[in-house]
């Protein structure tokens, strides 16, 4: 127990390692037309990050539960078909193994359902540098909320004022934010540096690809963490 890392390096994954945020877009959109819904793509793009109950209640206020459920189910079925094509962002692989190599703990603080999470962690091909995963399966209520991040701490074993997420949506910011844990945003999630910064992030960059130019020259927050030379 001595040798485990006493700080943690939380990352999101859709959006911020893996460039999936407008297969998300993608799918939702088509399963709302096939439920019988009509919602803008863009309207889509803002709620993206969310808990897809959450998404939902936003995006489709006055539909019914059944509506609402039937949106979801055409949304797993439409998101499947962009799996093989998704691929990983600039960065994404050596920034995890970097942080790994810094000492820090590598966490995967996704409420993704546990069926995308299989291809995601195929994908990223990190497993030998990760200390802990959730899911959705892990909290009833996922971003905005904080749930994901207060169980990625815990299963990391290190506290919030140690802690450092990397992600690219405001839900990333709000969720780290309200437990005390510092974001790092990226913009590859098509979220603008101006509006990730008024959610609260410490800082931003283009992609997992700058982050790991930053820890590497010893700047910014997750750097500030400390851990091996």
């Amino acid at each position: 127990m001595s040798d485990a890392p006493s700080t943690a390096v939380l990352f999101d994954i859709d959006g911020t390692l893996v460039d999936s945020n407008y297969a998300h877009i993608d799918a939702w959109w088509r399963a709302a037309r096939a439920a019988g819904e009509s919602v803008d793509a863009w309207r889509i793009h803002r709620a993206i990050g969310m808990d897809s109950a959450k998404l939902l209640e936003t995006l489709l206020p006055d539909a019914s539960d059944e509506t609402r459920d039937t949106v979801k189910q055409f949304n797993t079925a439409y998101f499947a078909e962009h799996m093989p094509q998704l691929r990983l962002l600039p960065g994404a692989r050596d920034l995890l193994r970097a942080v790994a190599e810094a000492g820090h703990a590598v966490v995967l603080a996704t409420s993704a359902p546990e069926h995308e999470l299989t291809r995601l962690r195929e994908l990223l091909d990190a497993e030998e540098w990760l200390t802990a995963v959730t899911s959705s399966e892990d909290v009833e209520q996922a971003k905005p909320d904080p749930g994901i991040i207060q169980v990625a701490l815990d299963r990391a074993g290190v506290r919030a004022d140690a802690a450092v997420m990397v992600g690219d949506a405001m839900w990333d910011v709000e969720s780290a934010g309200r437990v005390g844990v510092t974001t790092v945003a990226v913009m590859t999630g098509g979220i603008g540096g101006d509006e990730l910064r008024g959610a609260g992030a410490a800082e931003v960059h283009d992609d997992a690809a700058a982050v790991l130019a930053a820890l590497r020259s010893g700047d910014g927050a997750i750097a500030a963490l400390g851990g091996r030379a």
